[in-house]
């Protein structure tokens, strides 16, 4: 088995915690490969199109044309430093989303999360004067407002789960994540205000999603319902398989019939000297089998 082979069997094996990282790998490895291109030929507008036409644009015009960026964005890396620390924290967070929770609702969380953190920067970015002037040329990118909708969603379900942190020690849940809202909501004002507003939106919806469930109430199950109904009717049907029998000659037809008829003497025999009970399941089966047919 080779690499590519390996990989593909490794995603199709993994639970949904692994495909979620290696989509995200993937979608980083291709921008890399298109910026090496880019390079090579000396047309780096090469790689700005591409990036432009996968991140979240903060611009409605612009966002009119390409709709599909509310879900391309949160898969969308630049940076190695920025894709290493979110597949770490999505996989140490996802990884005790687990172990109480379900990979659907997993997924479910990761995508809707990031809706909302996508909501919260379009809606943020056109109605506050702050960002008036910066509006046409901002975007966003990174599955941070999706990762931070299952670090709160999962520390409200188990705020007492301690984990370790380097240099700290053993911290609570629910402290963690209520430091990462803070830095936030502290942080909005910083070079990457739209980055911690769709942060805060991605938060939000993790809060949301885990007081409706522990009332009993999946909000995600519908719309993981409906992704996996539109997967479902693009993924290939398994083709009918059609087998020939090849029909018996009359000799082979002749002895089939002739030992068939021994059985059912041996049977009728056996009855008219032991009688029907003395049968065993198997001879009764064959002879009600045998009085059925026309």
């Amino acid at each position: 088995m080779n690499i590519v082979d390996e990989i593909k069997h490794s995603f199709k094996q993994g639970n949904s915690l692994t495909r979620l990282i290696y989509v995200n790998l993937g979608v980083f490895l291709f921008i890399k490969i298109v910026e090496v291109f880019a390079f090579l030929f000396n047309s780096p507008e090469i790689s700005h199109v591409v990036i432009s036409w996968l991140a979240l644009p903060a611009d409605l015009s612009q966002l009119i044309t390409r709709p599909w960026t509310v879900f391309t964005y949160m898969f969308l890396h630049e940076g190695f430093l920025h894709i290493l620390f979110n597949m770490l924290w999505l996989f140490w967070l996802g990884k005790i989303f687990l172990e109480y929770l379900d990979g659907k609702k997993l997924v479910g969380l990761y995508l809707l999360g990031g809706l909302s953190g996508a909501f919260l920067f379009i809606l943020a970015y056109n109605i506050f004067p702050a960002y008036k002037l910066v509006v046409g040329q901002a975007i966003l990118l990174g599955a941070s407002a999706s990762i931070l909708a299952i670090v709160v969603a999962i520390s409200f379900y188990v705020p007492n789960y301690t984990i370790n942190l380097l240099l700290i020690g053993r911290v609570k849940l629910r402290y963690i994540a209520g430091a990462t809202v803070l830095l936030s909501v502290l942080n909005v004002a910083s070079s990457n205000s739209g980055g911690n507003i769709a942060h805060l939106g991605g938060a939000l919806y993790g809060y949301l999603f885990i007081s409706q469930y522990l009332k009993g109430k999946d909000i995600v199950k519908a719309y993981t319902d409906f992704f996996d109904s539109i997967i479902a009717f693009f993924k290939p049907r398994k083709k009918m398989k059609v087998t020939y029998k090849k029909p018996k000659t009359d000799m082979e037809y002749n002895v089939e019939k002739s030992h068939k008829q021994e059985e059912i003497n041996k049977i009728l025999e056996k009855i008219s000297k032991s009688g029907y009970d003395s049968l065993s399941k198997k001879e009764k089966e064959i002879l009600f089998n045998m009085s059925n047919k026309k």
